[in-house]
């Protein structure tokens, strides 16, 4: 008997990837085709397993951009997209369609919940964390306070006040106590302001608008029902927006925490790995950041096994083991344990560690480090070996990367170390583009380029062409993690607008948050 698949209409929230609900990433985990919209943030498509069907459904309102568009991708019509959900699912698929906002609030996921009930398809409603909701939260309006109001009115905007046969009744709005919110009236804000004004409500009140709420592209303004049409057209505020009509926008000043963050309005690019992006990711976007991840490199295993091989079987043979990443701690004890089950079988060997971050990824291990250079430099090594202890005849194993600087092994070993130098993993391109990240880059530049090596600085070059994305988008400035990384840069005839002083994760922020002195423009 063939399977039936089943549909979730998830609401994926209103921009902010960390509001998706617990239930909403479960199933993205687990899905075997995701239908996105275009108002949804595409981030979130890295919790669906590789092998699912990502498909681009559109949907966004007439005229309204994105942050997160990507131009090589053509929306779906609505009733093709219907059927699409159906024919997936027929064919014992698990669809995840995933709708900006939540599905039931002026998302059209009734009418595509109809359509699967009318088709015998099963499905489930996953509610999502609606714009009106959150993107009033992020401008620092509170829809209620016990000191304004307690009653809410949520509108559409897609209906002309003007026309006869309108089916809000504008005069009982402008007569309800309350803070009001429009949704979808960008285009209509001056009409639906004269109209509530033409029924009774003061001129004077306050409105606020926002558009791209909950994201690191959010623009605000604030009026009055007499003056927002005009500040909106002298803004340029495009859709969609969510405008709130009431005393509670007068708390933005005091409660707009969002926009204060020391990063908002810069969109920067990060290019580790895929695994190690998210801490550097995060702590961007808590900062207030719009993070485009584009990961350059990714890992696989050495080409020469033997290498490796012959070190774990030689491991009581040496005095030091010497790491140099974070990568290198973890594929070397990935097969680490596919040969030993026991932490003691890593013999007597003393440990050395290239930075806190090589450190810190040993001592998750339970494992002591015996001796780290102050500056996170491989060369620096050597120096602290020469202040530590004589080297001369003793047997030194470096688990690095497989293509990797000599100058490290050849210090060492002028020392009078015996150096093995064994890859344990190797860096190699990485050029898919699931998000649309890269898409976004090229058609809207950035204002940071961040690079934490010389192999994301080479594997960025190779596929944008460094130099030549630069020339396009003057305003867009490149930080290094370290003066490793910026020869890299400087091979390239480029040299960094900042370079971290401490040669970490958290000192390549602080590097950006100190270059963060003035407002700079957001990128288109």
């Amino acid at each position: 008997m063939k399977s039936t698949g089943r549909v979730y209409l998830v609401g994926a929230g209103p921009g902010d990837a960390g509001l998706l609900t617990l239930r909403g990433a479960e199933l993205l985990g687990r899905a075997d085709v995701v239908v996105y919209d275009a108002l949804v943030n595409p981030e979130l498509l890295r919790l669906a397993p590789e092998s699912a069907e990502i498909i681009y459904g559109g949907k966004r309102a007439k005229h309204a951009d994105s942050p997160n568009r990507n131009p090589q991708l053509t929306p779906i019509p609505q009733e093709q997209l219907n059927q699409l959900l159906i024919a997936k699912a027929r064919a014992g698929k698990t669809v995840v369609r995933l709708k900006g906002g939540d599905p039931y609030v002026f998302g059209r996921g009734g009418e595509e919940a109809v359509e699967l009930a009318d088709a015998g398809v099963g499905f489930e409603v996953v509610p999502g964390v609606s714009s009106f909701v959150a993107v009033p939260n992020y401008a620092g309006v509170p829809l209620t306070h016990r000191d304004f109001c307690s009653r809410l009115t949520l509108i559409t905007g897609h209906e002309d006040p003007a026309k006869e046969a309108s089916s809000i009744d504008w005069e009982q709005v402008a007569k309800t106590p309350g803070t009001k919110v429009i949704m979808m009236g960008t285009d209509r804000i001056g009409q639906i302001a004269q109209t509530l004004v033409g029924h009774g409500m003061d001129a004077a009140t306050p409105v606020a608008m926002v558009r791209w709420g909950t994201t690191g592209r959010q623009q605000s303004i604030a009026g009055t029902l007499a003056t927002i049409a005009k500040v909106a057209a002298k803004e340029q505020i495009g859709p969609p927006t969510v405008a709130v009509i009431g005393d509670v926008v007068n708390l933005r000043n005091k409660l707009n925490w969002f926009e204060r963050r020391p990063l908002f309005g810069q969109r920067v690019v990060v290019t580790r790995t895929q695994a190690q992006a998210s801490q550097l990711s995060r702590q961007l976007t808590e900062r207030g950041a719009e993070v485009l991840e584009i990961p350059t490199i990714k890992i696989e295993p050495p080409s020469r096994r033997q290498d490796l091989v012959d070190a774990l079987v030689e491991l009581n043979a040496y005095d030091w083991l010497v790491f140099t990443s974070p990568n290198g701690v973890a594929t070397f004890f990935e097969y680490f344990f596919r040969h030993f089950h026991d932490m003691r079988d890593l013999g007597g060997a003393r440990i050395a560690a290239v930075g806190p971050a090589t450190a810190n990824k040993l001592k998750e291990l339970h494992l002591q480090v015996d001796l780290m250079p102050e500056e996170a430099l491989a060369t620096s090594i050597a120096e602290a070996f020469a202040e530590f202890e004589s080297i001369e005849n003793l047997k030194i194993c470096l688990l690095r990367a497989e293509v990797a600087n000599r100058e490290l092994p050849e210090a060492l070993e002028a020392m009078g170390a015996i150096v093995d130098d064994s890859g344990c993993y190797k860096t190699v391109p990485e050029t898919a583009d699931r998000t649309g990240a890269a898409s976004r880059l090229l058609e809207g530049g950035a204002d940071w380029i961040t690079f934490t090596s010389g192999s994301t600085v080479e594997h960025f070059h190779a596929r944008f062409d460094l130099p030549v994305l630069t020339e396009k988008f003057p305003q867009m400035k490149l930080a290094s993690i370290g003066p490793e990384t910026s020869k890299a840069l400087a091979a390239l005839g480029l040299k960094p607008s900042v370079e971290a002083k401490r040669h970490t994760i958290a000192g390549l922020v602080q590097a950006l948050l100190g270059a963060r002195k003035e407002p700079v423009a957001a990128c288109a």
